[in-house]
């Protein structure tokens, strides 16, 4: 009977041991499927020409604002949203929601990167360049 009881234990353990191998790995699936620091937020498709005025948006967007929004608008974990994102969609932040976020700043509110400081050193139409750039990014992204 003991002989039975252990038997049955073993086999009970090896099956156990053997369901627990065969499990997926979650924590390196989870580590995997979360950006770390610094990764895009979003992937984009990229359009496959740029207005004349995007290109210039896009140079002084590289220049200032990738640092923390990610190339190509596409978020930085750690540092900043991605700007090719539903939330930025022209009917929900206008072009001039960025005008006023380049020249007063931005309290947090739809994302937990903190808040956006002011940014200097860029002109009314250097924020209008950018946000054509963005527009146009978005549109490739079916964000209308």
């Amino acid at each position: 009977m003991k002989r039975y009881i252990l038997s049955a234990a073993v086999v009970a353990a090896l099956a156990a041991g053997g369901w627990l191998v065969m499990q997926p790995d979650t924590a390196t699936e989870a580590e995997a499927a979360t950006p770390a620091k610094g990764d895009p937020l979003v992937s984009i498709t990229l359009p496959t020409s740029l207005t004349e005025q995007a290109q210039m948006g896009k140079r002084a967007f590289d220049a200032t604002c990738a640092a923390c929004h990610g190339a190509n608008a596409t978020g930085k974990m750690g540092f900043g949203p991605p700007l090719v994102h539903k939330i930025y969609e022209p009917s929900h932040h206008g072009d001039m929601a960025f005008q006023a976020a380049v020249q007063a700043g931005v309290r947090a509110h739809h994302w937990k990167f903190g808040n956006m400081p002011p940014q200097e050193g860029l002109t009314r139409g250097d924020v209008a360049n950018i946000v054509t750039y963005v527009r146009e990014l978005q549109r490739a992204n079916g964000i209308e």
